[in-house]
This record gives C-alpha cells, sequence and structure tokens, in this order.
C-alpha cells in the first residue's frame, strides 16, 4: 500500500469516528428531549441540537488537525527521505522518544538488524557506545536548545562524530560520521606512521592500521606497549612488535578531556630500528611540529604544523635562530652538544622571534643520521599558554615583592622624615624670623615634607599610603585643579573638560584623586609633542551586570566614568600590558621614570575602583576610570561641613602622664622632647616587654600610650591588649610609617585609639595627645 493509500484509508477512519460521536451525540439529546416531555419539549430539542451541533463542529476541528498533522509528518519523512537517500553517511530520522522513523541505506547496511528499521537509536548505537542513552540525550538537549549540536567521539571502533538537527519540534536527524573519512588525507588509518589514541588514565583506545599490524593485536593499555617511562615527545622509545622490539621517536599531541594522541616516527635505521624509514613527506600533514635540522643549524625540512606554529614559511637557508632564542647561549652550540653527545638531550623551551607573535616553544631534540648525513629531529610544542600564565604569576610575585620592598622602605624613610622634621620643630621654637638660621631651618623642612611626598609615591603604587577618603564632587575638583592643568599642558595643547550635569558624588582621597588626573594628563600632552586636544570627560554609568575585562571583573552597581582622551601617537599592541609595571615606560631614557601610571593604578584600586586602557597606533589613547558612585546624594555631600583642623597654641600646657612606646631612638627622643615641652610626664620604652614591664608596679599611674605598630618582638596592638587588661580606661595613640589599614582590624578591637601616621610634625603629636587627654 503506498502512503497515499494509507494516508486517505487514516483520513476516512478518523472522518467516520467523527461523525459517528456526532449521531451519537445528537440521538442522546433527541430522546432525553421525549423523555422530559413526551409531547416534546420544543426548547429542549433545539438545546440540544445547538449543542450537538458545536460539539460535531469541535470534533471535525480536531480530526483536521489530526489529518494536517499526519500529513505534515509524511511530507517531512518524505522531505528527508529524499535528503539523505545517497548520502554515504548513515543519518536517521526519530522522534523525541528516539524511535526511528526512517534511515537511508548507509544506515541500514552498518545497522545490527541488517535490511529493516530499527527499533531505536538506542539499540543501534549499542555496538559503538558504551552508554549511548547518555550520549544521546545530552546532544538532543543541546539541539533542542540551539538548534543542531555535534561531538566528536572515541569509540571502540575508532573515532567518529555523532550530529543532529531539529528537524521539527519532535522530528531530529542524527548522521554518524566516520572521523577516517573526514579527515580524509589527515585521518589516523590514512597516515602510514603508526598511531594510538590514550585516555587520560593510560587506556589504550583506538590503534591505527600500522600500528595494529606492528603489534600484530590490539592492546588495552600504552604500559604494555611501551617499555620506556615516562612517555615523552621527542624522546626515542622501544615498542615490543610482532618481529620484535623496534624504537621509534614520540610525538604526542593533546586533546580534549586529558586524551593524547601518541604518533611514532621512524628512528634512525643505523641505531637498530627494524620499522622502515619514511620519507620527510609522509609526515607533512602529521599533527605534530617537527624540523629536520643540520648541526650547524640550518633546518632541512619542515612538515606543516611547525611552519604554522612558527609563523614562518621557512624557505631555504633559514636557521633555526633566525625562528628562536631565549636559549642564554648559542644555539648551534646546544645543536652540536645534542648531536654529537656531549651535552644533555632534554627539551629547551625558547622564545619565537616573531615581533607580531609573541610564542613560545618546547623544542626536544633527537639524533639521526651518521658522519656527513649526521642531522636533528626537532619535536616542537607550543607551551605559550603555559609560559603566559608563568609570566603572569611571576609578575605577580614581582609586584609583591616591590610592593613589600617600598613599604619597608617607607616605613624606615617615615621614621628618618620624623626625626629630621620633628628636630626641626624643635629648633624652629628657638629661633624666630629674624634669626639667621630661620631661613635654613624653614628649608629644612620644606624639603622633609617634599621626601614625605615622596615616599606617599612609593606606597601609592603599592597600595599601601594612608588615604583620607571624603565625599568629593569630581566637577568641583576638576575646575579647582583646571589652571594647573592647563599651565602643565602648554599652548600647543588644548584642554577641554565635559561634564554631566547630574553626576554623582564620589569617596576618595581628594589630594591622590588630583594626582592621578594630573599623571593621564601630562603623559596625553607628551604623547602629542606637535599638539592636539586632550578631553577630561565624566559621566555617570550604570552597570545591570558584571563585566569582566583585562583580567579584571568590574561588579554591577553605579560608577562615576572618567575619561581621559588624546589624539596621541598610541600605545603598541605588545607595549600595552605593560603599561601599569612599575618603572615601565614607553618614554625614552631620561623622560620618565616609569611610576606615573602605576602610582595611579595603585591610587585607583585603592579607592575601589578600576582603571583600564584603549589606545590605537596613530589615532589616540583613551583611559577609562570606573570609580564607586557614592551612597549619599550630590547635595547633601556639597553642604556636608568641612572639619577644619585648628592649629594648637604654641602656648598651651597639657597635663598627664604619657606612656611613650618607640624602638627608633631619634624618634623616641624627639617626641618626648615635645611632649615634656608642653607639659606632660612622659616614660619611655624602647619595646614592648619593656614597657609592659614598667606596667607590672600597680602604683605607677599612665593616662595615654602612645606606641608605634611596628616593632621587634611584640607589636604595637600586642602589647596595648596586654596592657589593657590591667588598665582597660587608658587611651591609645598607634603611630607608624605603614599604613593605616595594615592593622585596622586591631585598632577598631581597641577601645579609645587613635591613628598618626608618620612623619608627623610637633604640632600634630601634640595636638593628637591633647584631643585623645581631654
Amino acid at each position: 500500500m503506498s502512503q497515499a493509500d494509507i494516508l486517505t484509508t487514516e483520513r476516512t477512519d478518523v472522518s467516520g469516528r467523527v461523525w459517528t460521536s456526532a449521531g451519537i451525540i445528537l440521538l442522546i439529546g433527541v430522546t432525553g428531549a421525549l423523555f422530559a416531555g413526551h409531547a416534546g419539549d420544543l426548547r429542549l430539542i433545539l438545546g440540544m441540537q445547538v449543542v450537538s451541533a458545536i460539539l460535531v463542529t469541535s470534533a471535525g476541528f480536531l480530526a483536521l488537525r489530526q489529518i494536517l498533522a499526519g500529513r505534515n509528518m509524511r511530507n517531512l519523512q518524505d522531505t528527508v527521505a529524499v535528503m539523505v537517500a545517497n548520502d554515504p553517511t548513515p543519518s536517521y530520522l526519530a522522534d523525541a522518544d528516539g524511535s526511528v522513523l526512517l534511515c537511508n541505506a548507509a544506515a541500514t547496511a552498518r545497522g545490527t538488524t541488517q535490511g529493516s528499521l530499527p527499533a531505536s537509536l538506542t539499540s543501534e548505537l549499542a555496538d559503538l557506545f558504551a552508554n549511548p542513552v547518555a550520549v544521546l540525550f545530552r546532544l538532543q538537549s543541546k539541539a533542542q536548545a540551539l538548534g543542531a549540536a555535534r561531538e566528536d567521539i572515541t569509540t571502540r571502533r575508532g573515532n567518529v562524530r555523532l550530529s543532529v538537527h531539529r528537524i521539527e519540534s519532535e522530528a531530529y536527524l542524527w548522521r554518524l560520521e566516520d572521523s577516517a573519512e573526514r579527515q580524509s588525507a589527515r585521518g589516523v588509518d590514512v597516515v602510514s606512521l603508526p598511531m594510538l589514541t590514550a585516555g587520560p588514565s593510560g587506556t589504550v583506545l583506538f590503534m591505527n592500521e600500522p600500528l595494529r599490524r606492528f603489534v600484530g593485536q590490539r592492546v588495552k593499555s600504552i604500559d604494555r606497549l611501551f617499555k620506556t617511562a615516562p612517555l615523552m615527545s621527542g624522546r626515542v622509545c622501544t615498542v615490543e612488535g610482532i618481529d620484535g622490539p623496534a624504537e621509534f621517536l614520540v610525538a604526542i599531541v593533546s586533546r580534549a578531556g586529558g586524551r593524547q594522541e601518541i604518533y611514532l616516527l621512524p628512528a634512525d635505521a643505523a641505531a637498530g630500528a627494524r620499522a622502515r624509514p619514511a620519507e620527510w613527506d609522509a609526515i607533512e600533514d602529521l599533527p605534530v611540529p617537527l624540523l629536520k635540522v643540520a648541526l650547524t643549524g640550518e633546518i632541512m625540512a619542515s612538515n606543516r604544523q611547525s611552519r604554522e606554529l612558527l609563523c614562518s614559511e621557512i624557505e631555504n637557508g633559514t636557521r633555526l635562530s633566525d625562528l628562536l632564542e631565549g636559549l642564554g647561549r648559542p644555539i648551534i652550540e646546544w645543536l652540536q652538544d645534542v648531536g654529537l653527545g656531549r651535552g644533555s638531550a632534554a627539551s629547551q623551551f625558547l622564545r619565537g622571534t616573531n615581533d607580531l607573535h609573541d610564542i613560545f616553544v618546547q623544542v626536544s631534540l633527537n639524533p639521526a643520521g651518521e658522519g656527513r648525513a649526521a642531522h636533528l629531529i626537532a619535536v616542537l610544542n607550543d607551551v605559550t599558554e603555559l609560559k603566559t600564565l608563568e609570566a603572569q604569576f611571576v609578575q605577580s610575585q614581582k609586584m609583591q615583592a616591590i610592593g613589600q620592598l617600598a613599604g619597608g622602605v617607607a616605613h624606615d624613610f617615615n621614621n628618618l622624615l620624623t626625626a629630621i622634621s620633628g628636630h626641626c620643630d624643635l629648633l624652629l621654637l628657638r629661633h624666630d624670623q629674624g634669626d639667621q638660621s630661620y631661613l635654613d631651618l624653614i628649608q629644612i623642612h620644606q624639603n622633609a615634607n617634599r621626601a614625605a611626598s615622596l615616599v606617599g609615591q612609593l606606597l601609592a603604587f603599592s597600595r599601601k599610603q594612608n588615604l583620607r577618603p571624603e565625599v568629593v564632587d569630581l566637577r568641583d575638583t576638576l575646575a579647582d585643579l583646571t589652571h594647573l592643568l592647563n599651565r602643565l599642558v602648554g599652548e600647543k595643547v588644548k584642554l577641554t573638560l565635559n561634564h554631566d550635569p547630574s553626576l554623582l558624588p564620589i569617596r576618595a582621597d581628594k589630594r591622590q584623586l588630583e594626582q592621578v588626573i594630573m599623571n593621564l594628563v601630562v603623559n596625553a600632552r607628551d604623547a602629542m609633542p606637535s599638539g592636539g586636544e586632550i578631553r577630561v570627560e565624566t559621566e555617570n554609568l550604570l552597570l545591570p551586570d558584571a563585566i569582566d575585562r583585562d583580567r579584571a571583573t568590574v561588579p554591577a552597581g553605579r560608577y562615576v566614568l572618567v575619561r581621559v582622551v588624546d589624539e596621541g601617537h598610541g600605545i603598541p599592541p605588545e607595549k600595552i600590558g605593560k603599561i601599569f609595571e612599575p618603572f615601565y615606560t614607553t618614554k625614552r631614557t631620561g623622560e620618565g621614570t616609569g611610576l606615573g601610571l602605576s602610582t595611579a593604578y595603585g591610587i585607583v584600586k585603592q579607592t575601589g575602583g578600576f582603571i583600564f586602557v584603549d589606545s590605537e597606533v596613530g589615532v589616540g589613547t583613551v583611559f577609562a576610570l570606573y570609580l564607586p558612585a557614592h551612597d549619599r546624594p550630590a547635595a547633601a555631600a556639597i553642604a556636608a561641613p568641612k572639619v577644619v583642623q585648628v592649629a594648637v597654641p604654641t602656648t598651651f600646657h597639657g597635663d598627664g602622664v604619657v606612656l611613650l612606646v618607640e624602638d627608633e631612638a631619634p624618634v623616641r627622643a624627639f617626641a618626648s622632647r615635645a611632649l615634656r615641652l608642653r607639659g606632660y610626664t612622659v616614660l619611655e620604652a624602647d619595646s614592648a616587654e619593656t614597657a609592659l614591664a614598667m606596667l607590672a608596679d600597680p602604683a605607677l599611674v599612665v593616662d595615654l600610650f602612645v606606641t608605634d605598630v611596628i616593632m621587634p618582638g611584640k607589636d604595637g596592638p600586642t602589647w596595648v591588649r596586654e596592657a589593657l587588661e590591667m588598665r582597660p580606661a587608658t587611651k591609645v595613640i598607634f603611630v607608624s610609617g605603614y599604613a593605616e589599614d595594615a592593622f585596622g582590624e586591631n585598632q577598631s578591637l581597641i577601645p579609645n585609639s587613635v591613628f598618626l601616621p608618620k612623619p608627623f610634625s610637633l604640632a600634630d603629636l601634640t595636638s593628637t595627645v591633647q584631643r585623645q587627654l581631654q
């Protein structure tokens, strides 16, 4: 019976069922009406007839829908059957449950039920996959969401590609493609070299025909095939064959899921290999980068993978040193040492010389040939990703080390500057403006302050400087900076400021933020020696979702975006990733220190923001600052009263007992003299242990602890907590050359404590002590 006859029969059966049901319904309606009124209630009869008509109409629509659905499915099957009839790839049309609706001749030929339609895809693929249900479910789920899906799978019979296309909501077209056919000349069975595919645990998943012929059987584990361990690219290994052991040069290609493709290249015939040497052309398409190198350094031959890896055509006369570098000695010496057996044959990591491709290659050498025909076979392995990760790790360690160094140097410098500026203040108390030494003392004091500012820059890029955040309106900040910025850029450069009229406030250290803007504007000016325009733009930015950029994740939220745009020469792509490194500069020697952008980076990160750069050579550069918007409204931020530091009169006389704990003798000498001059009783201790020993006397009365934070032995917070157990009412002043947040958590746990950063002046010290003792 033809498909048309089947469709007509189904249509007739459905129609018959519909009209039979309608007649029964109508008969029930009339009978009910007769029983209800005997003589017949006309209204009831008419009502039942209307209901019957509605039911008949609904049944008719359902029948028509079933007919059309059946027709669509038949048309779909006819279309798919014509499309895949002559396809050499086994193809199946199945419903959502996996039942096979039709298959082509190629599928019938390979099927488990020869000559008939398979019951399901699960039974059809059971000879290939250990768990076909999981494979089919995974691919069908992807196809249902994306429309199509495919997966390359290593099976017990070789590598196959299973693909699926969603045809209708309940129909899927499956294709089972053989990898050897798909890869054509690159197919593993077409390659004349022995190869196998191994899983992560060393299980042999596949062996091609040349290897099966050599071994004489199919082995299940690589341990039973190779007698040399560990297995590495570029090493010669011994393989037990049907005619005895033979030596091969191993080349390994890593694949997804931890799988490895292991290729066996014929070793030198004079070394005892039983395999027939292959011509170099036989490995042109081998997916392993290989080079044939003379002992003098010339590349004698190469395959396609090596040329693609090294981004070079490798013409006649090309030397290995023309393509790779970074050995620390001439490459020709390394080649000759390995070729003549004078040195270790361990693999080396080399860097590509091509300026456009920053690549790293692991090179393993294996000697081959004798006498004048002696040469080396180099097996290459791309380790660019590995070396990039290593470089990032080393860079992070370097930044951490520099930050620790800067913090330590700053701490020692702050101690020295505290002593210098402090003793200078003591001298100024004994000299008035008419004194001949007064101006010299003022110069010393000013230069000490400049040195303190330089130490602050060192702490800035290590993100350890003391920030004094406040609510800032960037429009006012940039307006105050405009005059200074115009002087910095000069007459050739035009400076333009564009602000969002409803710009949100931010919370930052105003002085440090001004330094960031000035650094960026000065860099923009230097990038335009012939003049141009610098634009400083601000706007509000709402990020509904987090964004990932330059290995950083910007969380969702409200930000104030600041952009500094120039029309300069731009930054080359190979340098743009290094510009925030300390002491790295794109300027010529003597024109830049390399601390400007690293300082800006440290300040922005410590403020809680992000800084990014976009640059195009010959077009210009854009620096973008993402600064978190503050919750306080801008009006409240502007109206907030400013705290004015009132200078403490130099004639006030304090009262109280101060325990001064400081391990630096010059700082301790200055601080004790300054406090005694103001009338305080000062007890000195050079360590925490000495201070605790003094406090062991219950008769000793102490009103205030002034202690350094970092000291040999016990640090400041540690000994203060012990002392407060016996004297809980005593107030505390912590002083340190490090940032306050270095011990902010400890300070928050100690009541009645404040922080005084070094270097501090005589007025800073005495006023802080006076406020604590009030």
